[in-house]
């Protein structure tokens, strides 16, 4: 059976003016493995649905409320990959930090985090299903502008 996993996208606008260039992501560096950097995700727990396990997993690694977030309409986003041999799916969604300065509390699953403007968040994510998929999220973000 497959891996499920779910997360979400967060994003903030620099103030004052909106723009394209004023959109920062934030990744997480994992305390494990290759340390690798991806948004907050983690595997769905029994009864849970797919939206619920993407804010728990967002409250739990990076101590970010659902309410401290307005989750975008219209974005959602499925990766499939193998890992360990076995195939893994996560969904996203897209979701806007409501305070640009809400601090961000790490679990112990991480061990850094960066808000990045796009360029630099794809030279993080090391994956090019990762890059394209931020790609994807800041050209939709950018028409609803």
């Amino acid at each position: 059976m497959a891996v499920r996993a779910c997360g979400l996208i967060i994003y903030r606008r620099l103030q004052p003016a909106p723009s394209s260039n004023s959109i920062e992501y934030l990744l997480l560096q994992t305390s494990y493995g290759t340390h690798h950097w991806t948004p907050p995700k983690g595997h769905v727990d029994p009864g849970e649905d797919d939206l619920q396990t993407a804010f728990r997993e967002t409250q739990e690694e990076a101590g970010l409320q659902a309410s401290q977030l307005t989750l975008i309409e219209g974005y959602k986003k499925e990766l499939q990959y193998p890992v360990h041999g076995k195939p893994k799916t996560v969904v996203y969604w897209l979701a806007e930090m409501k305070d640009y300065n809400t601090e961000i509390k790490l679990s112990e699953e991480h061990q850094a985090f960066q808000w990045l403007k796009l360029e630099d968040a794809c030279k993080l994510a090391e994956y090019e299903d990762m890059q394209e998929m931020l790609k994807e999220v800041h050209q939709f973000l950018c028409s609803r502008d």
